[in-house]
């Protein structure tokens, strides 16, 4: 018996009619005390509107992944390079997240486990410190992305230097802290407000300047026709969906739906399930609507060209190396003609990267209090994490300068591929037993979009390891 870990008891949940309708194990080690069953949620029979208000939020918590810093490098280079050739990778891409996170919630729903305490109680003891250390390395690497972001979007509105600018992030931490007193529905409140921001800029990008108005029977031929036409598509694929799923929000959905306060009856169950599946649908929807529209603003605004003059008379000229997003916020107002396209384009951005570091925080909570039972204070989380992504990128940036943001980026993609497989393919094994699942184990849609999912997302990730090592490595030695 493992001395940390409380003895597992067992209790029978009763349907209506006084028979044991499921039993439910209790690890006795709650991940995100503070937060968890602190949300009611209605008797399964209640209307529909009042049900899904109840459930509504974990999924948006979950989707700021999706659009985070990191992935608007990948759209950005898709757009500019190809135009609307990539629109359907994206719109794959996104397919395959909400099947993962629907399978994510599933899992917590049911066991009131989230991935990382059942990856605990059901693998051999001796899995738990290298899953734990190599999801903390994944998060540290995500939350460089993060960092990133943000400080290009405080280095490009305010001119501080980038490497003032990456320090400064590190402050956002107090803003977790306040967040987490007001309780979950303020943290799930204040995302939400972030991800509207970034929708509304786009939104005013595409629809609103006379400049940019999309072609949409372009753009739905393009969703539709999958094709590799052009030299170089197959790698820019590759890294929009290796940038896709990131494996920490695996373990931080199984959590956060736990949130709210679950009956396990079979109905309740049922009722959960149902409505978590629309949750992470319509926000995943969301965040694929936010990545198509980066793109398509880089295919509008970039494809075709090949240099740009900026104020000053300094020409930009456009490679595949670029730094897309430095080069949009530069050359989007003198080729739009005003600058209000530069400025929501670093206010869209700046929301992305603190929508997404309160989701990363909250991610490192889960991992180190489901592997190792290890409770801490949240500061003291939050340093730790945003010290992971801090210190590489402080080091890097001090000694190789501003020019080395994309390979930083590059480098937190092949950590984020390397420990994808160690998340999707334990959530799939849990979730694909009987025994596990008591009943509630993945139908044949959620069992082949998963599993197909997790095995061409991994096959691409192998594919496209060997060049993006060495692209590490450059970065790594100075190269």
């Amino acid at each position: 018996m493992d001395p940390l870990r409380p003895t597992p008891s067992e209790t029978e949940q009763f349907d209506k009619s006084g028979q044991a309708a499921t039993t439910v194990v209790h690890s006795g080690h709650i991940s995100l005390e503070g937060i968890h069953g602190t949300v009611e949620v209605p008797h399964h029979a209640a209307g529909f509107w009042q049900q899904w208000r109840a459930f509504i939020g974990p999924a948006i918590l979950v989707s700021v992944g999706y659009m985070d810093p990191g992935n608007w490098g990948t759209d950005l280079a898709a757009g500019a390079a190809y135009k609307y050739g990539l629109l359907w990778v994206v719109g794959l891409a996104s397919l395959m997240a909400i099947f993962m996170q629907v399978i994510a919630a599933r899992l917590g729903v049911v066991t009131g486990k989230d991935l990382a305490q059942c990856c605990r109680d059901w693998y051999p003891r001796w899995t738990r410190w290298p899953n734990w250390l190599l999801c903390e390395i994944a998060i540290g690497a995500c939350d460089l992305a993060e960092v990133l972001g943000s400080a290009v979007a405080i280095n490009l509105m305010f001119h501080i230097p980038l490497l003032w600018a990456v320090i400064i992030t590190g402050i956002d931490v107090l803003l977790l802290l306040a967040l987490q007193r007001y309780g979950m529905r303020t943290i799930e409140a204040v995302v939400l407000v972030l991800i509207a921001t970034i929708a509304a800029c786009y939104l005013i990008e595409i629809f609103v300047l006379p400049q940019t108005r999309p072609n949409f029977l372009e753009m739905g031929s393009a969703l539709i026709s999958p094709n590799f036409r052009q030299a170089g598509m197959i790698y820019v694929a590759i890294g929009i969906i290796g940038a896709t799923v990131m494996p920490h929000n695996l373990y931080l959905h199984s959590a956060l739906v736990q949130s709210r306060k679950l009956q396990k009856d079979d109905a309740s169950i049922r009722s959960a399930i149902r409505f978590n599946v629309i949750d992470s649908t319509t926000a995943l929807s969301v965040a694929f609507l936010v990545n198509a529209a980066i793109l398509v603003l880089a295919a509008l605004v970039f494809y075709g060209q090949t240099t740009v003059q900026v104020a000053g008379g300094q020409g930009i000229t456009f490679s595949p190396q670029s730094d897309w997003i430095r080069i949009a916020y530069l050359t989007l107002a003198p080729l739009l003609g005003t600058a209000l396209a530069s400025t929501l384009f670093v206010v869209a951005l700046l929301a992305s990267g603190q929508s997404s570091t309160i989701t990363g925080t909250l991610a490192g909570q889960v991992v180190m209090e489901g592997f190792m039972h290890w409770r801490i204070q949240p500061w003291l989380r939050r340093l730790i994490t945003r010290s992971l992504a801090i210190i590489p990128a402080i080091v890097i940036i001090g000694v190789r300068g501003d020019a080395s943001v994309n390979d930083l980026l590059t480098l937190s993609q092949v950590v984020l591929a390397l420990q994808l497989p160690f998340a999707m393919f334990p959530l799939l094994h849990f979730t694909s037993s009987s025994e596990k699942m008591r009943g509630w184990k993945n139908g044949w849609l959620l069992m082949a979009g998963g599993w197909g999912s997790a095995i061409l997302i991994t096959a691409l990730d192998i594919w496209g390891l060997p060049d993006s090592l060495r692209s590490a490595w450059h970065v790594i030695i100075g190269g």
